[in-house]
């Protein structure tokens, strides 16, 4: 569906995703939107990593329990997005549906709130990075296959819901910028 455009009160919001797996160029990409003066919002399973590490947790201590950790970022995501005026155009750094994702790829069983969550969530659209190479930081410890596997499942939970989903390739960050600029308005 690249290149479809979609208004927004199609979908009840002004709200455009960013997703894909991990090292998809998502932050960067949020980063320099919010440089040129929109609205974003951050990836929330980073910053509960970040909350933990400064209470002395360690990342593996943080991934050890993995049902925890996606039940805490589910309840952040849930809050971050009650919070949005869905008349605002927003960016947002991954939603609640890249949970649904993250469960089927650790096979855990979804939250009650967390599908209440996404059958309520409207998003104008969503756009599908392609992947980059893998780069991995503090907080990613995927290694390539699980990259690949969690850039399908999130494409796949996506393209379940209904909400414009538009691949954006792999191209240099001011590019991509503008790739997904031009299919917003």
């Amino acid at each position: 569906m690249t290149g479809v455009r979609h208004p927004h009160p199609a979908h009840g919001s002004g709200w455009h995703v960013l997703t894909g797996g991990p090292s998809s160029g998502k932050t960067t990409t949020v980063n320099l939107l919010h440089a040129r003066g929109y609205a974003t919002t951050i990836e929330h399973a980073r910053h509960y990593i970040d909350l933990q590490r400064i209470s002395g947790r360690s990342i593996r201590q943080i991934r050890d329990r993995q049902a925890q950790f996606q039940r805490a970022v589910v309840a952040m995501q849930i809050q971050q997005e009650r919070d949005l005026d869905p008349a605002q155009t927003v960016f947002l750094d991954r939603a609640l549906p890249d949970s649904l994702a993250y469960y089927r790829f650790l096979g855990i069983d979804p939250d009650p709130a967390l599908r209440d969550a996404v059958a309520q969530a409207r998003y104008a659209t969503v756009f599908l990075l392609d992947l980059l190479p893998l780069a991995p930081d503090y907080a990613r410890t995927e290694d390539a296959a699980a990259q690949q596997r969690l850039h399908e499942l999130i494409g796949q939970v996506y393209r379940e819901l209904p909400f414009p989903v538009v691949t954006v390739p792999a191209l240099p960050p001011d590019e991509r910028v503008q790739f997904i600029l031009d299919r917003t308005r």
